[in-house]
């Protein structure tokens, strides 16, 4: 029997809380030294720069090395696989997929090392061109650091694991300048259970980290929005019904985005060396780097591409056919750069691909219906919601984020309308998320819902098996077996020395037919399981199951009266394993016949 030590006993709700403030500010350190690290490299490979300082709102001058220029994607390239191969692998790619597999499989352990390989290998990518974004490393890291403490603390695998999903929504937070959208992120995408002992931890290290952000970063959003943001009124009926068909548009183009990702790495993969592989998928965003700058004057797809968005968002790129080409460029360029072996996330991209086709959309309605005033850069903010929602699956984490992103409450109805339509169509289109489809491939299964499991407060005298014998130890295992047969159903015995309870057992009565005859010699009392819990008839399940957990125990005693010693006349039934079975599956019912029904 495993048995807490004292110091995990010690470690309460207010000492996890403590150490998530910790953790919040931490991780908005590191956010703002992560950021430093790409403007570094950045300015280094493209401009010949040792500064740091970089805006990344502005587009990148043009660079001095004119032609070759193409060479800075593949250069950095080089330096994330030695990074990655050499170090951490679990740093490849964009990272929550890694982070959601750790707190589902591995109890929230995620090696040390990651945070500082991830870092790195990020800023290289993205300093270098890749058009990847930065708060996939930051939740990576964030995790990796809340993990790291979560080891070193010997805490409970739950406590460990709330650092975990702390971490990343701190890591959000801090990004983006988005405290609640932070704390929905590790809520929708993150948390096996929400409750106020997994809620506060994250919410404050969330908050922690945005002030953190706050303090060197300054309160502005991540982008500047026109004001006033809608020029028509957000619920009129004409346009909320073209808002739902951009959802259903972006709903597709969420789905060739995951689709082709998760292809693009399978067909990379037929490459063995990770050098060569990355080097041909680099040269590609390279050689798509300098046509942009020779057509547009810009890198338009570089990098996190916020200077793009900024366009958008304010008016001055509100042309269908070159917003049309951008989402398409950042596609192909964001499944290169990640399907060959980069290093970093898919938010910012999904961000400057909603924002293009959005604008695109709406550039295309404002020709077509004039009477409507349509605004471009209204229709890019809600593409942005819908893309990031359609491709994370996460609803209210993209609905929030964009809100606070703008300070716009009116932008929110039309953007629930978008963002539902635009997960409803990709999940018609595509089971699984960008996230959970590189998992699922691997054979590990993310919940997709939260369902609030009703069976877990039930008290333990509606789960349990009155219909039970209670006989001596003494008795011979014989002569039990032949009392009638039930039909040959288990049925389960609770073994009593004198007025007290030796043990339990689980017999299959069925076995009377193979022993006809026999003489086994031994009695109740031999066969007896010792490993056994007590409960009250009271009790909810969820403590009765931690209990039996760590009695590491097959059966529970339930009893009526609270005496340290029950007597044997105070037993009111048992619960074995099958029955917390049956238990949850009945819970669970209305939702699996949902399930059905939907497929």
């Amino acid at each position: 029997m495993n048995v807490p030590t004292p110091f995990r006993l010690r470690f309460g709700l207010g000492a996890l809380c403590v150490v998530a403030v910790l953790l919040g500010a931490v991780t908005g350190l590191g956010a703002i030294l992560f950021r430093m690290l790409i403007g570094f490299i950045h300015n280094v490979l493209f401009l010949g720069r040792f500064v740091a300082s970089y805006d990344a709102n502005l587009h990148t001058p043009a660079s001095p090395w004119g032609i070759f220029v193409i060479l800075v994607p593949v250069i950095g390239a080089m330096g994330v696989v030695f990074l990655v191969t050499k170090f951490a692998p679990e740093a490849r790619g964009h990272g929550v997929p890694e982070v959601m597999d750790a707190i589902f499989y591995k109890d929230g352990k995620i090696r040390p090392v990651v945070a500082l390989v991830k870092s790195l290998a990020s800023a290289l990518a993205i300093g270098s061109g890749a058009a990847v974004g930065r708060e996939g490393p930051i939740i990576q890291i964030g995790s990796s650091l809340g993990s790291t403490v979560g080891q070193v603390l010997p805490m409970e695998a739950w406590q460990r694991i709330t650092l975990v999903a702390a971490g990343a929504g701190a890591g959000i937070a801090a990004t983006f300048n988005t405290p609640i959208g932070g704390v929905m992120f590790a809520v929708e995408l993150m948390m096996p259970e929400v409750s106020v002992r997994t809620f506060l931890p994250v919410a404050l290290a969330t908050g922690t980290a945005t002030f953190v952000g706050r303090l060197f970063l300054g309160l502005r959003p991540a982008f500047e929005v026109p004001s006033p943001f809608l020029v028509d009124h957000p619920s009129s009926v004409p346009l909320l019904l073209l808002y739902a068909a951009l959802g259903a548009v972006i709903g597709v183009a969420a789905t060739v985005f995951i689709r082709g990702l998760h292809r693009t790495e399978t067909q990379f993969e037929h490459i063995k060396n990770p050098y060569l592989r990355h080097a041909i998928g680099m040269t590609v965003v390279g050689v798509m780097l300098y046509v942009f700058f020779l057509t547009t004057g810009h890198y338009h797809i570089e990098g996190v591409g916020y200077a793009t968005i900024q366009d958008v968002l304010l008016g001055s790129l509100a042309v269908a056919p070159l917003l049309a080409v951008l989402f398409a460029g950042k596609l192909l360029a964001t499944i290169l750069s990640l399907g060959s072996g980069s290093s970093g996330g898919i938010f910012s991209p999904s961000l400057f691909m909603g924002a293009t086709l959005g604008g695109a959309f709406g550039a295309v309605g404002h020709h077509f219906l004039p009477g409507l005033n349509i605004s471009v850069a209204t229709f890019a903010m809600i593409g942005m919601a819908a893309m990031v929602g359609g491709g994370t699956g996460a609803a209210m984490t993209a609905v929030t984020m964009i809100f606070e992103m703008t300070r716009d409450y009116d932008i929110v109805t039309p953007m629930i309308v978008a963002v539902a339509i635009a997960i409803g169509v990709r999940r018609v289109l595509s089971k699984e998320n960008i996230y959970t489809i590189k998992l699922v491939a691997r054979r590990h299964f993310i919940p997709k819902a939260l369902h609030a499991n009703m069976f877990l407060v039930r008290p333990a005298a509606d789960v349990m098996d009155r219909d039970i014998h209670i006989l001596p130890a003494t008795m011979r295992f014989d002569d039990f077996l032949k009392q009638p047969e039930h039909d040959g159903k288990f049925r389960h015995v609770v073994v009593t020395d004198g007025d007290r309870i030796a043990g339990v057992l689980r017999v299959n009565t069925a076995l009377r037919r193979g022993l006809i005859g026999a003489d086994t010699g031994v009695t109740l009392g031999d066969v007896a399981a010792k490993t056994f819990t007590i409960a009250h008839e009271e009790d909810i399940m969820f403590n009765v199951i931690g209990r039996l957990s760590r009695r590491q125990g097959v059966m529970v005693v339930v009893v009526k009266s609270h005496r340290l010693v029950p007597r044997i006349s105070e037993i009111s039934g048992v619960i074995a394993k099958e029955h917390i079975a049956d238990s949850v599956a009945e819970s669970l019912r209305p939702y699996a016949e949902a399930d059905l029904t939907a497929s």
